[in-house]
């Protein structure tokens, strides 16, 4: 983990060159982030574009500390072609899911690379499940499959709770992306990890079934 090679680099670059101007330019900022109304108006490209904008410099700063560490992982065994597709896939498919929830919320707005991320990281568990994360407040290893779950299944939380400022929505949305494009990319994970593969669908089971029995 924690390889800058090329494409890392550009990514980063872009989310940095992006936010930037959006710090010092509002028209620019309002004119790119995601609205849900403006999506429905017919301007698609903010699904895109507002995955490269950041509220402020720290929140810029840990979406791009979290991707430091995990692209080299997706990038050294699919290659960057892939990387990119997870990437911007995971970034959509975020932004989608969150205007599949707030459809009906024209004010709806949110920013951030945390989809595109989260798909990252995603892909990353997939591909080396036995890696283990540190937490900044665990002073142990954590293996990465139970941050995985207990990612999303927090995730879920938020969404029904809805009492913070989190975009949990978009984060599990991105999670899915680097979940369906990495098994997409490497069917032999069902193979070779079939167990892993098995825990990290029950959480996207459990939105599944609350969605269609209303309870979310």
């Amino acid at each position: 983990m924690g390889n800058l090679d090329l494409v890392t680099v550009i990514v980063i670059a872009a989310n940095v060159l992006f936010s930037m101007k959006g710090f010092n330019d509002h028209s620019f900022f309002e004119k790119y982030k995601f609205n849900t109304g403006a999506v429905r108006r017919g301007e698609q490209i903010r699904l895109l574009t507002s995955g490269f904008l950041h509220v402020n410099t720290a929140h810029l700063f840990f979406n791009m500390l979290t991707l430091y560490f995990f692209a080299a992982i997706v990038v050294g065994l699919l290659g960057t072609v892939n990387f990119l597709i997870i990437y911007l896939g995971s970034l959509i498919l975020g932004n989608l899911l969150s205007f599949y929830f707030h459809k009906d919320e024209y004010n709806y707005t949110a920013v951030g690379a945390s989809g595109a991320v989260s798909g990252i990281l995603y892909s990353a568990i997939l591909l080396q499940p036995g890696m283990s994360l540190y937490m900044f407040f665990i002073p142990i290893p954590i293996p990465a499959y139970i941050f995985g779950i207990g990612y999303l299944l927090y995730s879920i939380y938020g969404m029904r709770a809805q009492n913070d400022n989190i975009g949990h929505d978009a984060h599990f949305g991105g999670a899915i992306g680097g979940y369906v494009i990495t098994l997409a990319m490497a069917p032999v994970l069902f193979q070779t990890n079939l167990l892993m593969v098995s825990l990290l669908a029950i959480p996207i089971i459990i939105l599944f079934i609350l969605n269609k029995t209303g309870k979310l």
